[in-house]
């Protein structure tokens, strides 16, 4: 059952408080998808009905499917995550293709794939600092042709590495993992203030750092999988003081899950609406 903590932020933040806490409790939230790398013409899974922020290269598959067992997963024709993911990646949709793109945070690699569909860079940079998840990571975009080069270094090494030269940056910033519970599975301590103020520490250094990798005119796509305020709008609200250059960027197509609880826009999914386990987004543009 929600803790103390959790029921505080459903009190403050959540539009539908009991929902959201009937949500966490019952674990059913999350929604399979398939990123389509090539045709999806002949797709062997029953469809849902797409949401306004859906790519068309995305597919919301209906709840039972299991895309991940079937061959043309191994064989690599798309790549499951859930649609809460896509929601959150969906920003990349029309932003401008090509140049060097780098994904801070890349593992397990959904943003990295998606950004290679959507973006078609010239240079994809996947980093990943934790070392024991750069396996997976690499495994995916091989078997997903993905033409990434991999990285396993610190934000501040990567920052010194590629200063100024990404078109885009992804920061899918490692955080308290709130929505795990909505998808069934045990996080003990995702709601403790303490556990999301140490992570809040850490997404501010790898955003100040990830800054640095902006060429003029590019985008930072800042995202999480949990819910708190802390790790989510007050992170943006303190890197927009220290870098009052960036402007946070309007996403019609997400207007509808817009934050009430920032002065600039912003995007949370709610476990409860039916588009997956939740999460939050903001996209970010240098001058």
């Amino acid at each position: 059952m929600p803790n103390k903590y959790a029921r505080k932020l459903a009190a403050k933040l959540a539009p539908e408080p009991e929902g959201f806490l009937a949500a966490l409790t019952e674990g059913k939230s999350a929604r399979p998808a398939v990123l389509w790398l090539g045709d999806s013409a002949e797709s062997p899974f029953t469809s849902l009905s797409p949401a306004p922020w859906q790519p068309e290269f995305v597919q919301a598959v209906a709840p039972g499917e299991r895309p991940g067992r079937h061959v043309l997963h191994d064989q690599g024709a798309y790549y499951c995550l859930d649609l809460s993911s896509v929601f959150e990646a969906s920003a990349l949709c029309g932003l401008p293709t090509g140049g060097t793109v780098v994904d801070v945070c890349a593992a397990p690699g959904g943003k990295t794939v998606f950004a290679h569909r959507a973006l078609a860079p010239e240079r994809l940079i996947a980093n990943e600092v934790i070392g024991k998840r750069l396996g997976p990571l690499t495994g995916n975009l091989k078997r997903c042709a993905v033409p990434a080069e991999t990285r396993c270094a610190d934000p501040a090494r990567l920052a010194e590495e590629f200063a100024g030269q990404a078109r885009t940056v992804l920061v899918d910033a490692p955080c308290s993992g709130q929505s795990l519970l909505a998808r069934g599975q045990d996080n003990p301590g995702a709601f403790h203030p303490v556990n999301v103020n140490s992570c809040a520490n850490r997404q501010k250094r790898i955003l100040a750092e990830s800054v640095r990798l902006l060429a003029p005119g590019g985008f930072l796509l800042y995202s999480t999988c949990t819910y708190a305020k802390e790790e989510n709008e007050d992170v943006i609200s303190w890197l927009r003081v220290r870098f009052p250059e960036l402007t946070a960027q309007e996403l019609p197509a997400h207007e509808m899950h817009r934050s009430p609880h920032a002065d600039f826009p912003c995007y949370r999914l709610w476990p409860e609406t039916g588009f997956g386990a939740g999460g939050f987004l903001t996209l970010l543009k240098h001058p």
